[in-house]
């Protein structure tokens, strides 16, 4: 079977990417290997800036819907230390610029924008090779084999597509985060509920932390963050889920009980997620008939952007393809280069911000960059 434009992953930039495409009357298909979008869990709260996120999603034509599923006041930010002493509070005054909302209600704007056959679900990549002359084909884990004239790959850290094009594969950072979830929380843990406020809270020290944000419907959703060799993270058993959690809490002693009921009191988890990256100034030479966005192209630590930039990533190439005249390889090239540049400053700004986080000068030096921050804001 010959598909002309093969879009690999139904992430939020994938589908960014298929949206713009069908706006400009270009037909691509998404396969993605979960079986229905229901199959697991979107996530949490996502910022979505207007300086990017935002403008994907305006060329998108979604802007509209996106501003029905904001969350009030999450752009809120709390900082404390590790006694639980409140270090600064930033409240949500709605001119941030980066409101938040759930990441499965966003993709779910975006799948409902599509056809109803734009996406192949239960298409799990196997492999993808090159035939020349910028066609490719693909097979899939459940047999089929498809040939295509345009492959892009949104298909996350682990691209099956990125080796078309670069050697280069995601290393591990030293850093794990552990995902929990509180439900009921302001009646069941209403310190911790008041502790994370309206929005999003920081407790950090030197290579730990806990951050957490709050969800509708009373739940909070934290990542608890450790600076840990691989060996050491391997040894936790999540599937001992008291073990891992006691594990884990070990690692906070001495902490305010408002931040550790965050692990000791989850509902569900502890969930490991662990941080690999790609080297921040990842790039490729133009191959034809194949490209990346997302995190398939610059994989980095968690600063907020990433999700941001894979939207945005979907505009600006589907912009691009539906701008070429037919000259494909033209607007791929264009494409790549503001993609190269842009995500090379974002992976250098993200370094820094979790060297704030968790490195040595935590929490006050990152307190210190939002105080200048808002001193510039209000002498603008």
């Amino acid at each position: 079977m010959h598909v002309p434009v093969i879009i690999i992953g139904a992430g939020l930039g994938g589908l960014v990417l298929a949206r713009v495409l069908h706006v400009n009357g270009i037909r691509a298909t998404v396969y993605e290997g979960d079986a229905s979008p229901e199959a697991r869990s979107q996530g949490g709260m996502l910022d979505i800036h207007d300086f990017n996120g935002q403008l994907g999603l305006k060329d998108a034509g979604l802007y509209e819907q996106f501003l029905d599923l904001i969350h009030p006041g999450g752009q809120q930010s709390r900082f404390f230390d590790r006694d639980g002493t409140l270090l600064m509070d930033n409240p949500d005054d709605g001119k941030g610029g980066r409101p938040e909302v759930q990441r499965g209600q966003l993709r779910r704007i975006l799948l409902e924008s599509l056809p109803g056959d734009a996406v192949r679900w239960g298409c799990k990549l196997s492999s993808a090779r090159s035939f020349g002359n910028g066609r490719h084909e693909l097979v899939f884990a459940n047999g089929l084999r498809v040939t295509t004239d345009l492959l892009i790959g949104a298909d996350g850290a682990w691209s099956k597509v990125r080796p078309l094009l670069s050697d280069a594969t995601p290393t591990y950072t030293g850093l794990v985060f552990f995902e929990t979830w509180l439900n009921d929380a302001d009646v069941r843990h209403p310190d911790s509920a008041q502790a994370v406020g309206g929005g999003s809270m920081f407790a950090l020290a030197p290579g730990k932390g806990i951050t957490a944000h709050r969800e509708p419907n009373g739940v909070l959703h934290a990542y608890i963050a450790l600076q840990r060799p691989k060996a050491w993270v391997d040894n936790i058993d999540v599937s001992d889920r008291a073990s891992a959690i006691s594990r884990i809490a070990t690692e906070f002693e001495g902490w305010a009980p408002s931040l550790t009921a965050l692990i000791t009191g989850c509902d569900v988890g502890p969930v490991p997620r662990i941080i690999y990256t790609l080297p921040e100034t990842h790039r490729w030479s133009r191959v034809p008939g194949v490209t990346l966005l997302g995190d398939a192209a610059h994989l980095m630590v968690p600063s907020g952007e990433g999700a941001n930039l894979a939207i945005y990533d979907g505009a600006e190439l589907g912009k691009s393809i539906a701008a070429s005249s037919g000259d494909i390889e033209a607007a791929l090239l264009a494409y790549e280069g503001e993609l190269f540049a842009r995500s090379t400053t974002a992976a250098v700004e993200a370094s820094k911000l979790s060297t704030l986080l968790f490195g040595e000068t935590a929490p006050y030096g990152l307190i210190e960059v939002f105080e200048q921050k808002l001193l510039g804001i209000q002498h603008s």
